[in-house]
């Protein structure tokens, strides 16, 4: 393990870039950076299961990560793909519940984890995180409040609009996923996505080029994702 000021470097980039530690200076981080665990996973393995017990709360250093909930006849509800910078796990670490979902990395991928009792024993040391700590969890509310509309109103053509927008917003990681892992991110069928997918090239909205989804016409395209 590198001396702490050599982790600090390396992980202050990460660190800052998280809202639950952006408000502290540099001793505040590198009382952080000494409770980071590294973990890589491989290709499609599970990083936690859905029910154990909650290990720490997951950020992203390289990589992609499937947040799912799968059903008794193995359909999946795809709640979150995460990338480089993001967290996941944040419920389970402050509500003392288990993993409310199952985590699989997509790629191969590079984490770094703060199990729950030093995250809790951050919290304590600097107050001034609670506050950052309530608008995450406020942000994911808004998040599931979002998903439940968008499955409750919007077409699966209209779902799909929406992700295609989302994912050019943040680097155009849609060209990147399945056609199953965006079944799973909709609520649908691979078939459906297929059906969608072609629905929207044919009215010139998107063209594909290879895997890589291109936006043809971005105005038409959010029209689209309304209805």
């Amino acid at each position: 393990m590198p001396p702490l000021r050599e982790r600090l470097e390396l992980l202050r980039p990460l660190l800052r870039s998280q809202p639950y530690f952006s408000p502290l200076d540099d001793e505040g981080l590198a009382s952080v950076a000494a409770l980071v665990l590294r973990r890589v996973y491989g290709p499609d393995e599970i990083i936690f299961l859905e029910g154990e017990p909650c290990a720490g709360l997951f950020i992203v250093h390289a990589g992609r990560v499937k947040i799912f909930r799968a059903s008794t006849e193995g359909r999946e509800q795809i709640l979150l793909i995460c990338g480089p910078q993001q967290s996941f796990n944040d419920v389970a670490v402050f509500d003392g519940g288990s993993n409310p979902a199952s985590a699989q990395a997509i790629e191969t991928t590079e984490v770094c984890l703060i199990e729950r009792p030093a995250m809790l024993s951050l919290l304590h040391q600097h107050p001034r995180l609670a506050q950052s700590v309530i608008a995450v969890l406020a942000a994911r509310a808004r998040m599931l409040v979002g998903m439940v509309q968008d499955l409750s109103l919007r077409s699966v053509t209209g779902r799909l609009a929406k992700l295609l927008l989302e994912q050019a917003h943040q680097g155009g990681q849609a060209a990147l996923l399945t056609r199953q892992q965006m079944a799973g991110r909709l609520g649908t069928i691979r078939e459906m996505v297929s059906r969608a997918l072609r629905e929207l090239e044919d009215q010139g909205l998107i063209r594909r080029e290879g895997r890589e989804i291109v936006i043809a016409d971005q105005a038409a395209l959010e029209r689209r994702a309304e209805q």
